[in-house]
Formats: C-alpha cells, structure tokens, sequence
C-alpha cells in the first residue's frame, strides 16, 4: 500500500492533512494517465466554489447624466430609477472581478432647468441597457473588518435611444431625425451617432458586512462616454432648407423648440447658431448593491465580531 501526503494552509488557524492511497506500484503510474488529468481539470474549478469566492449581487438606485440638458456634474434632479443584477468573483481578499446588468433610464429638460437655459426648451428621455466588466479592489479584507472603503473601473457597454414628446404629446426618437444635420451630405463632418456605445466606468463607495455570507454596499459610479450625444443635443444649427429637404419638417421643428413658447422667436436660427456645448455627455448611478456568497460549502458558521481575531476562515471538510 502505497500513501502520499497532501497538505492544505488554508491560514494559520487552518492546518490539514490527508493521504491518496494506492493498492501497489502498477495502481500509482495508471492515475498518471489522461483520465486522472481531465479530473484534475474538473476538480479545480470545484475547488474554487469550495473556497466560496463566487457571489451574486443585485442593485438599486437613481441614474442621472451630465451634459447639454444638464450641466451640474452631480445631483439628484430629474433622476430616475436603475436596477441590476450580476456575479462577482474574489481574486484574493481585497480584489474581485464584478460582472453585471443594469437597466434604467436618463431624462433632462430645459423647463427644470436654471432659467437661463428654459428658453431653448429642449429635452430628451431615454431608455438605458448597461453591459459592465470591473475590477473592484477593497482596502480591507471584509471579512476582518465590518465596513470597508472600495474603488472600482472597467470597461461597459451599453445602449440608448433618446427620444422626446412633440407638441401633439407623442414620442419621436431622435437619432434618426439627424436634428443637427448629421449623415447629411451637405455636412460630412457630422455623422450619425451610434447608439450602442462603450463607456468607461469608475468610482468608489462603502461596503457593509452582514454576516459571513452577506455584505451591503453603497457606491456611486461615473461612466466616462465617448459620445456628446446621449441627449442628441451637441454643436451647432444646420441650415434649415438643408434639414428640411434632407430629412423632413419634424427634424425642424424639434431641432428648434424656443417657437413653442408663450413669448418665444419664431425665426429659426442660422447656420452655425451654437446648439449645445463640445464635451462630451456623462451618466452615473447611485445606489446599493446587496451581495450573497453562494456554493457555500467548506465553511462552518462563524460569528462576526470586529478585530481580525474574530474572523478567522475556518477549515474546509472533506
């Protein structure tokens, strides 16, 4: 009978030893062979879920944007709703990878806004679909401490569409107007912007131990966008002759909406009017993420006490 030792550190609390046992010689060189690799190959990944380092988070919060139609770079007014949901791998104690999906919305008019914005009379809503990959790092180890400060970016995609309310109260999207002359020949340097887009995310918050499985987090996250765009209001005034044999009467008649006031100008702006600004637009959430530890198996209940003396992993069971 043949017997090799295999020794697990979990931590200095965690100390195992356990022994694969062979019949003979013969026994020992046949586990060398492909069928033991493939097992090797399924048992790590299950080793993995072992050591309870996958979660899975939802989210809840307000979504708001900075740009043409809103100029603060942070606030609450005219903020609508976001929720997600996604996964989220622990690297080691403090770095994690976060895989996630959110949908919400974005809104903004000039009505609500400071007065000296009101008689442009624009504004634009749009649905928001959110596609993210981050890295999160923590300054702690969560399961020492209670509360832990974290920091977050990676890369997104995401979709939108804005669209706004005509006169008659109905819905017209916006893009395809080209309401400022974009993919008109007469204007070649204005394109039609895409409305599926990639967007840079970052920001940071506080996170929150419930228990061993449990954690609440309060973050807020800017998305960095390579789009001035996301509330089609950016540049200059086409021509109106040029906007309205390119596309039609609408795209005029939205393109500029100070005419619908009591006392506004019925005279279209000329060529070149300044529209909006040249940076490009920002969107961010605010809210909080509930995360659960799941496939956990290995570990033994706990009880959470603050200090690192009192939160010690405990050893895995075989």
């Amino acid at each position: 009978m043949y017997k090799i030792p295999v020794r697990i550190f979990r931590n200095n609390n965690c100390k195992q030893q356990f022994f694969l046992s062979f019949k003979n010689r013969n026994h020992l060189l046949k586990i060398t062979s492909m069928r033991f690799l493939i097992f090797l190959v399924i048992l790590l990944p299950l080793n993995s879920l072992a050591q309870s380092r996958l979660h899975i988070s939802v989210f809840g919060g307000l979504a708001n944007y900075q740009g043409d139609l809103q100029p603060k770079r942070f606030t609450f007014d005219q903020s609508r709703f976001v929720g997600g949901a996604g996964l989220r791998y622990d690297l080691s104690p403090r770095l994690a990878l976060r895989g996630e999906l959110r949908y919400g919305h974005l809104q903004a008019a000039d009505s609500l806004n400071p007065p000296s914005l009101r008689p442009r009379n624009m504004s634009f809503q749009t649905r928001l679909y959110e596609a993210s990959l981050l890295a999160e790092y923590t300054f702690g180890d969560i399961l020492e401490r209670k509360m832990v400060p974290f920091v977050f970016g990676g890369l997104a995609a995401f979709h939108f569409s804005p669209y706004t309310t005509n006169t008659d109260g109905s819905r017209v999207f916006l893009q395809p107007l080209g309401t400022e002359g974009q993919g008109l020949a007469a204007y070649p340097d204005k394109k039609l912007y895409k409305l599926n887009q990639i967007s840079v995310p970052v920001g940071g918050g506080i996170k929150f131990a419930v228990n061993e499985r449990v954690s609440l987090s309060f973050e807020i996250g800017y998305r960095l966008l390579f789009t001035d765009y996301i509330d089609d209001v950016s540049g200059t005034f086409a021509d109106e002759n040029i906007l309205r044999d390119g596309r039609n009467q609408l795209a005029v008649d939205i393109s500029y909406r100070n005419d619908e006031l009591k006392d506004g100008n019925p005279a279209y702006p000329t060529e070149g009017t300044k529209r909006g600004g040249s940076f490009n637009d920002s969107y961010y959430h605010t809210g909080i993420t509930a995360s659960f530890r799941i496939f956990n198996v290995g570990y033994k209940n706990r009880s959470f006490q603050s200090g690192k003396s009192g939160r010690q992993m405990d050893c895995y069971r075989f």
